[in-house]
């Protein structure tokens, strides 16, 4: 059964999701996992992707656009997931991700703007109902 996290992010807005998601990313990159990071449109794909590449001076996380048809550890898309990839998805869209269920682990990120803390509960309580086993986690900025 996939086990879920709910990474919340500072309300003061000092860790950005693009942060939040290099880090996760290359930690679960870093011990062998492939990677998918859900978003909502191929906009917010293509500036996640931009933004991994420059989110900690000091690190690299091997990556692609699911729509480039590269396919490095770790994928952003707002498509449906290669089936190779079934290790760690990161959702960093409002949507609970249809394919969820064949992740070994689910990191749901949470941020502080209505919609996204709306998305939030929602998708707490669906999990919830469904009977698996979810944890929270307080980012901090460093």
């Amino acid at each position: 059964m996939t086990k879920i996290d709910f990474y919340v992010l500072p309300p003061d807005g000092s860790l950005p999701m693009a942060v939040a998601i290099g880090r996760l990313a290359e930690k679960a990159c870093a011990r062998g996992h492939h990677v998918f990071i859900q978003t909502e449109n191929e906009q917010v794909s293509r500036q996640l992707d931009e933004a991994l590449w420059h989110f900690r001076p000091s690190s690299f996380v091997p990556h692609s656009c699911l729509a480039d048809a590269s396919l490095e550890r770790v994928i952003v898309g707002h498509e449906e997931p290669p089936l190779e990839y079934s290790d760690v998805l990161i959702n960093a869209s409002n949507g609970i991700p249809g394919c969820f269920s064949r992740f070994d682990r689910l990191a749901e990120i949470v941020t502080h703007d209505d919609t996204a803390i709306t998305a939030s509960r929602d998708a707490w309580r669906f999990y919830r109902d469904r009977g698996y086993r979810l944890a929270k986690h307080e980012l901090q900025a460093t």
